[in-house]
């Protein structure tokens, strides 16, 4: 457990990241947040939202702060699994040598991710889950820490290929980006006429980095919390018999939504200061972490029932103490 000192010195570092982030993406204080979230519980972000909204300025500005080496890979229909992963090429001396993809980066952005084949999808698979990639049986180690920003565009469908459960359920958290309102529209006018952001200075290094996620692993779970979590988490599954999930669920969230909810709710509580995750954490990050996670049943998608209004049904109706 946290020295109350280490506490807070880990809680300011913390915060620093969500105004470095703030100074860059305006109007989105919420969605920074919630990244620096994911970020600090060494999870992978889904960002869904209309072109022009900031996701890659977004995931600039964290290189920025953090010092991570970043990678922007833009993936199309055509997009082979070495062109991600990297391959093997012959050297001027004849000998077959590992020329590394983009993938070896800490921060990769993985724009419009559902345009690439499930092929290539699937060889995020392994990156996501393992933090190492295997070419030609050779199995090669990603930099540490490392974490894929995917974004979607959720209108346009053409040439795009839906994402597999199984690669939705390696997003720790699935975020959307709305517009801005008008003033932070008309500040954005006013403070930027040419759309280019500021550069923010670093809050921290890849070390200082790995130190907050190692503070944010030692906010404690309190039984209580850890129970309403397992118990929200199975909730989700038809078969555990709450009216939400029999009514449009046809397959819940796995146990490693659990596992994200719970990280997340620590480095929430980081965030906040806090030695300890309340129930008011677990609830704030339920739809984020759980609703991409579930699979509705054909009824309840036609009858315009989504994800995120069942996770919301259940946070409501689920007490805190059983």
């Amino acid at each position: 457990m946290l020295t109350p000192d280490a506490l807070a010195a880990a809680s300011t570092r913390a915060q620093a990241l969500v105004t470095g982030l703030d100074g860059v993406i305006i109007g989105q204080g919420d969605l920074t947040r919630a990244v620096v979230t994911g970020l600090l519980a060494g999870g992978h972000v889904l960002l869904e939202g209309l072109p022009g909204l900031g996701k890659t300025e977004l995931v600039k500005a964290l290189a920025h702060l953090t010092g991570l080496s970043s990678q922007r890979v833009q993936f199309t229909p055509d997009l082979l699994p070495s062109d991600i992963t990297g391959t093997l090429v012959l050297d001027r001396e004849r000998q077959m040598t590992f020329r590394r993809g983009p993938l070896f980066a800490h921060l990769v952005l993985a724009d419009e991710i559902n345009r690439a084949s499930p092929k290539t999808q699937s060889a995020l698979l392994q990156a996501m889950a393992e933090r190492q990639v295997t070419v030609f049986d050779q199995t090669h180690d990603l930099p540490r820490p490392f974490f894929v920003l995917a974004t979607q565009n959720p209108v346009e469908q053409d040439g795009t290929y839906p994402l597999p459960e199984a690669q939705l359920d390696r997003f720790t958290l699935k975020l959307t980006i709305t517009g801005l309102a008008t003033d932070d529209l008309a500040r954005l006018l006013t403070e930027r006429p040419t759309g280019t952001p500021p550069v923010p200075a670093a809050a921290t290094d890849p070390a200082g980095l790995a130190d907050l996620m190692t503070a944010a692993g030692q906010i404690v779970v309190a039984p209580g919390v850890a129970t309403y979590i397992a118990r929200l988490v199975n909730a989700t599954r038809p078969e555990c018999g709450h009216a939400a999930a029999t009514a449009s669920v046809r397959w819940g969230a796995s146990p490693r939504a659990a596992l994200a909810l719970a990280a997340c709710a620590r480095a929430a509580a980081l965030l906040a200061g806090r030695p300890a995750v309340g129930f008011g954490d677990v609830k704030a990050l339920a739809v984020p972490v759980i609703a991409h996670r579930l699979v509705l049943s054909h009824e309840a998608a036609l009858a315009g029932t989504t994800a995120a209004t069942v996770v919301e049904r259940l946070v409501a109706e689920l007490p805190e103490v059983a």
